[in-house]
């Protein structure tokens, strides 16, 4: 039997936020996700001046991520903040995921543990898809998945096996604002691969089409996968008109961006 290397909790945990226009998007919803994290692995609280610190880092950027990571004993780790190219901002389909197959059984868990020596490399390269065993669909390394299927979307259900992603949540409020029914259950790769359309989301890059998963053709972006990303983008507000229309432009494969 395959033996999968675990996520190891002493690394701490990470959050990766969207920032526009100066200002850290859900930061209060990241900080509710990563304190109840830091409290169930450690019994420990974030830094007393966590937020405060995520909007000076935040200032002087447009467009881009910030990644907060804390350790296991509570300490601030890291605050890295890097601009997001505005193409791979609700990027197009010329600009859409490679997916690659990942068994790993069980998932990596519902923490955003910093450890992720376990998805192999990935800067570069295709987007790992983790599976179980049997072929169920969990999550992409980056972000959760989604299937369109017959005018409705199927997601893996939040069970402690995935992240329960804050692009996810906003993405089946988004769906059901626009009258599109969102089901959580059973994905398999079979079911990916027939699907109507598949895409990704994230909390960097949105609503992402999934072009292939080890080489075969996805179906990608299609109607339900902008009218979910259009409301995805209103929610997020404050969005910057020159980046959300570059982002429809074609361009270069893009890089790796967390969630």
């Amino acid at each position: 039997m395959t033996s999968h290397r675990r996520p190891d909790p002493a690394h701490g945990l990470f959050e990766t936020l969207l920032v526009l226009d100066g200002e850290p998007v859900e930061l209060d919803a990241h900080l509710r996700r990563l304190t109840a994290s830091l409290e169930a692995l450690y019994g420990i609280a974030p830094p007393v001046d966590l937020a405060e610190d995520v909007r000076i880092g935040a200032r002087g950027t447009t467009l881009g991520r910030l990644r907060v990571s804390v350790a296991a004993n509570g300490t601030l780790a890291e605050l890295a903040g890097e601009e997001v190219d505005p193409a791979d901002f609700f990027p197009p389909p010329g600009r859409g995921a490679k997916l690659r197959s990942l068994p790993y059984p069980g998932g990596l868990g519902a923490h955003k543990l910093a450890d992720r020596r376990a998805l192999g490399p990935t800067r570069g390269a295709a987007v790992p898809l983790l599976l179980e065993a049997d072929g169920e669909v969990l999550e992409a390394a980056r972000a959760n998945v989604f299937a369109a299927t017959g005018g409705l979307l199927l997601t893996p259900r939040v069970d402690g096996r995935i992240l329960p992603g804050l692009a996810r949540a906003g993405a089946i409020a988004a769906a059901a604002e626009a009258g599109v029914e969102v089901r959580e259950g059973r994905l398999d790769r079979a079911r990916l691969l027939a699907a109507d359309e598949v895409f990704l989301t994230g909390s960097v890059r949105g609503v992402e089409p999934a072009t292939s998963l080890d080489g075969e053709p996805l179906a990608g972006a299609g109607a339900l996968s902008r009218r979910v990303g259009d409301g995805l983008r209103r929610r997020w507000s404050r969005v910057p008109v020159a980046a959300a229309a570059a982002g429809l432009a074609a361009a270069p494969p893009p890089g790796p961006l967390v969630r």
